[in-house]
C-alpha cells in the first residue's frame, strides 16, 4: 500500500464492531440457553476464525454480512477435524477456556505466527482445572481434552491477560465452585461485563481479583457491538497530529480498559471529548470528537506499570505519536509487546528509525525522540496488523510516500482500514 501524506483528517465515521467484543459475544451466544442475535459483528478475520471454530464445534450460526443469528441451547459436538484459528490469539485461548469444560476432545491449530505464541499461560491453569491439554512444548497446536465437572481454583495471573483470565472464565461455567482469578494489574474486562450482561454473575472486587460464583449458563439475546475503540485509536491519532483536522466518530466502544488511550493522548494536549455516552450489554459506547493540532507539553510523558495493560493495542501507535512530542516518549514494562503477531518493540523500533526518527530500544520497551520530521519510506509490517495500521498515521505527516509492505494483514483486525482513511484524509 502506498500511501501519501495528508493536510487534515475530517468527516465522520461509524466503525465496523469491537473486535474483542465480537470474540467474546460469539462464545457467550453459542452457550447460551436461547437464541441470540448479534448486529455489527466485527468483519475481522480473527472473529471469522471464531465463528467457522463455533461451526466446526456443531453450533448453527446464520451470519449476513455483520448481523450473526446463534440458534442457541445448542452443546458443543466433537469437531471432525482440527479447529482453525487463523491468526488469532483471542479465539485459540479463549476457545481453549470453554472447550476445557466439555466432555470431548478437539485440536486448535493456527498460523505460523499464532503457533509461536505462548500457550502455556493457558495450559497450566486450565489442567490445575482438570483438563488435559497437549501441546508443542507450550505452543499451538494444542489437542484439549475437556470435563464437564472441572475443578474450582484461585490463581494468579503471571502476567497480566484479558486472554488467559476469559479462559479461565469460560471454564469456570462447568467448575463444581467458585473461580477466581487474580490480576496483577487490571486488564480488559468485556469478559466479565459481558457475562453479567447476559445473566452469569462475576464479581470484580478491590484487589483486581475477579470471582465466577457458580455453574451457570448464559441467557441469549440481543446486541449490538460497539465500533472498535482500538481501529478508532488510528483516526484519532492521525486527526490530533494534523492541525485543522475535524473528526468525529459515532457509536464507538469508551470501555474504560480500552479507551486509556484517549487520556494520554489528552494529556499530551490533544483536543478530544466523548458525547453521547450509553451502555448495551454493560458496555460504554458514544461519540468522540477530535480536533486537530495539540497545544502544550506533557509533564510526564513515561508510559509503563500499571498502564500497560490499557494500552498494550496502541503502543506502536503511540511510539509514533510521540515521535511528534516535544521530548518524545518513553515506554517501559510492555515486553509482552515482544510475543504479538510480531515483536512489536523491535518492528516499531526499526520502522522509526526508517522514517527519520531517533529511538532507543530496551528490553521492555522504547524511548522516542521528538518532534521529529518523519520522511516517507519502505515500511515493513511483518504481517502485524497493528504495525501496518500505526504506520499507515505515521505516513499521513511524513514528508514524502511511504509504502507499507504486507499492507493486507490488516484484515486480520480491520479490512476496511485503508478505505475509511482514504475517506477522511484530505489533501
Amino acid at each position: 500500500m502506498k500511501l501519501q501524506p495528508a493536510r487534515s483528517i475530517a468527516g465522520k465515521l461509524r466503525l465496523p464492531g469491537d473486535k474483542s467484543i465480537s470474540h467474546r459475544v460469539a462464545l457467550i451466544a453459542a452457550l447460551a440457553e436461547v437464541s441470540s442475535e448479534i448486529s455489527n459483528f466485527s468483519t475481522a478475520a480473527d472473529c471469522a476464525s471464531t465463528l467457522s471454530c463455533l461451526r466446526e464445534l456443531g453450533i448453527s450460526i446464520e451470519q449476513n454480512q455483520d448481523k450473526v443469528v446463534f440458534a442457541g441451547g445448542e452443546e458443543l459436538s466433537t469437531p471432525r477435524r482440527p479447529l482453525d484459528c487463523g491468526n488469532s490469539g483471542s479465539t485459540l485461548r479463549m476457545l481453549a477456556g470453554v472447550l476445557a469444560g466439555h466432555d470431548l476432545t478437539a485440536e486448535l491449530i493456527g498460523d505460523a505466527s499464532l503457533s509461536s505464541r505462548p500457550m502455556r499461560r493457558i495450559i497450566e491453569p486450565l489442567e490445575m482445572m482438570g483438563a488435559k491439554i497437549e501441546s508443542n512444548d507450550g505452543k499451538a497446536p494444542l489437542i484439549v481434552h475437556g470435563s464437564s465437572r472441572l475443578n474450582p481454583i484461585t490463581y494468579k495471573l503471571p502476567v497480566a491477560s484479558a486472554q488467559v483470565k476469559s479462559a479461565i472464565l469460560f471454564a469456570g461455567l462447568n467448575a463444581t465452585g467458585r473461580t477466581t482469578v487474580i490480576e496483577t494489574s487490571p486488564t480488559r474486562d468485556h469478559t466479565e461485563r459481558l457475562f453479567n450482561g447476559f445473566d452469569v454473575p462475576v464479581t470484580t472486587n478491590l484487589d483486581h481479583s475477579v470471582t465466577l460464583w457458580a455453574q451457570g449458563r448464559f441467557v441469549g439475546g440481543a446486541m449490538t457491538v460497539p465500533g472498535d475503540v482500538s481501529s478508532a485509536a488510528y483516526f484519532v491519532a492521525a486527526a490530533m497530529l494534523l492541525p485543522g483536522s475535524q473528526l468525529t466518530i459515532e457509536g464507538v466502544g469508551l470501555n474504560p480498559t480500552r479507551a486509556a488511550f484517549l487520556s494520554v493522548l489528552t494529556s499530551w494536549g490533544a483536543d478530544i471529548s466523548t458525547v453521547d455516552v450509553q451502555t448495551e450489554r454493560n458496555e460504554p459506547y458514544g461519540t468522540i470528537n477530535v480536533r486537530g493540532g495539540a497545544s502544550g507539553t506533557a509533564k510526564d510523558r513515561t508510559l509503563s506499570g500499571s498502564m500497560i495493560p490499557s494500552l498494550i493495542d496502541e503502543l506502536p501507535l503511540l511510539a509514533v505519536v510521540g515521535s511528534q512530542i516535544e521530548g518524545g516518549i518513553q515506554i517501559r514494562d510492555a515486553a509482552e509487546l515482544r510475543h504479538k503477531e510480531s515483536d512489536r518493540l523491535a518492528t516499531t523500533a526499526a520502522n522509526l528509525r526508517a522514517m527519520g526518527a531517533e529511538v532507543e530500544e530496551f528490553e521492555d520497551g522504547l524511548a522516542v525522540s521528538g518532534p521529529t520530521q518523519l520522511h516517507g519510506a519502505l515500511i515493513d509490517s511483518h504481517g502485524d496488523h497493528r504495525i501496518a495500521m500505526a504506520f499507515s498515521v505515521a505516513a499521513m505527516i511524513a514528508a514524502g510516500e511511504t509504502e507499507i509492505a504486507g499492507a493486507e494483514c490488516v484484515a486480520v483486525s480491520f479490512p476496511e482500514f485503508f478505505t475509511l482513511l482514504e475517506s477522511v484524509a484530505q489533501r
